[in-house]
């Protein structure tokens, strides 16, 4: 054990301790956001990928822009529909898991 590191802390490669056992962060619940707001988001905005990645390939700056405005609606409707308490943890599901 070398003189940087705290009792019971094993150092690692590079002197990076963020990952340390002993932080509060990891312990906190990391959500995966398995709910109608985050499936609506993730949905709308895989499309509008699609639509951007095409029009890429296909050099068609019009339909490009039209993917973009499509990723930018996905990512407003999971917004508003996390408002609405569509969310996790939100009054409108019945699942209420964080």
């Amino acid at each position: 054990m070398s003189t940087g590191t705290q009792q019971g802390q094993q150092e690692r490669p590079g002197g990076d301790h963020t990952n340390a056992p002993d932080r509060k962060v990891d312990l906190l619940p990391v959500g995966h956001g398995n709910s109608p707001a985050a499936w609506t988001c993730v949905g709308v905005m895989a499309l509008g990928v699609v639509v951007a990645c095409l029009a890429f390939v296909f050099a068609n700056v019009p339909f490009f822009v039209v993917g973009v405005v499509i990723i930018v609606v996905g990512l407003l409707a999971g917004w508003f529909l996390r408002r609405a308490g569509y969310g996790v943890g939100g009054d409108k599901i019945k699942s209420h898991h964080a």
